[in-house]
């Protein structure tokens, strides 16, 4: 049984790696001043993040028509058995539903939408490991399971330097906003049941930072093999920096950079910083 893998651009995984992996990928899309981007095709995080700064309206951001995915699942119908469709959280996004209905409407090829229930490249490890499954011959049933294995160790938090993009957004309540507000707090935030709530409330950048770290440190203390990305909002000198010393303090956990790019960056604001991670189901 031959299965393909499918994402879309909120995985952030770069290009050449979707390639490589022959994994394919349905962007979602930003509207700035009027003008639509499909991100990771016609826009790039930087280029996004300085449309934002010369714009005085905050960007909107849509999901892609089921139409797309249509299109897509037939064309793999030629060459695949099944197809495991792996998207951002259904309870922030109605893409995943967009793969749901897609899946109904094609013949030819089993679908199996998955919903990550997170996003971001935590979202792109159940993409890359699904790859790598598909490539050692696992059949879409069996990559599901595992992913549903994984999905048990998987943990995300970031924090934003504003919480007005979330607010305005519909991603946070209003009360939440304005408290984050007057306290000046630097918040971390984290999904639970599919949807973005606060985890805890820090001081400060650093000391926010340093709290993952924590966290970080208790989920990897099991001795499993880890995998870690460090997300930046147009902070890639930050991270990099912040990689660095995470490499330093946990050997066995092996780290990337990966951004928050047009659409999360649109409701997270430039600036955040997050980092999540995974058990590794493959080598």
């Amino acid at each position: 049984m031959k299965t393909a893998i499918v994402t879309d651009s909120t995985a952030y995984i770069p290009k050449e790696l979707r390639d490589q992996l022959d994994i394919y990928m349905i962007p979602l899309s930003v509207i700035i001043g009027g003008e639509t981007y499909q991100e990771e095709v016609d826009i790039t995080a930087s280029q996004f993040f300085e449309e934002v700064r010369s714009s005085d309206r905050l960007p909107t951001t849509s999901q892609p028509p089921v139409g797309q995915f249509v299109e897509l699942f037939e064309k793999l119908s030629h060459d695949y058995d099944a197809v495991i469709s792996i998207h951002l959280s259904s309870g922030i996004s109605g893409t995943y539903q967009g793969a749901v209905q897609a899946g109904e409407m094609v013949s030819g090829i089993e679908v199996y939408p998955y919903d990550s229930e997170i996003s971001c490249m935590v979202q792109g490890f159940y993409v890359l490991e699904g790859a790598k499954l598909s490539s050692e011959g696992r059949d879409a049933k069996e990559i599901v399971s595992l992913l549903d294995e994984m999905k048990e160790t998987v943990r995300a938090y970031f924090m934003v330097d504003n919480l007005t993009h979330l607010q305005r957004g519909g991603r946070l309540s209003n009360a939440q906003a304005i408290i984050g507000s007057l306290l000046q707090v630097k918040p971390l935030l984290h999904f639970v049941d599919k949807v973005i709530v606060p985890f805890e409330k820090i001081r400060t950048r650093k000391k926010a930072l340093k709290r993952v770290e924590n966290l970080l440190g208790e989920a990897v203390s099991d001795g499993g093999r880890y995998q870690a990305s460090v997300i930046h909002a147009n902070r890639e000198e930050e991270a990099l920096e912040w990689k660095a010393q995470l490499e330093e303090q946990f050997p066995n956990v092996e780290f990337n950079v990966s951004y928050f790019g047009p659409v999360i960056g649109t409701h997270l604001g430039e600036g955040s910083m997050g980092m999540g991670w995974a058990r590794k189901m493959t080598e």
